[in-house]
């Protein structure tokens, strides 16, 4: 298991679904990625996903 520390020394990858108990936004709201707060939600199998509209991160919530 990869833990926050280890994440913010690396590259984040975009195609990675992230769990957001495991790594919690850097700033509450905001992408860890690119900063931004501007996302996209959806709910497919009881999971909600959050991605970034610009980067493409995604975090399951």
């Amino acid at each position: 298991m990869i833990n926050l520390e280890e994440i913010k020394e690396q590259e984040i990858d975009l195609d990675k679904v992230y769990d957001y108990t495991e790594f919690p936004d850097k700033v509450s709201g905001r992408c860890d990625n690119c900063n931004s707060a501007y996302f996209k939600s959806s709910v497919k199998g009881g999971v909600f996903l959050r991605e970034c509209r610009d980067c493409g991160m995604k975090k399951s919530i």
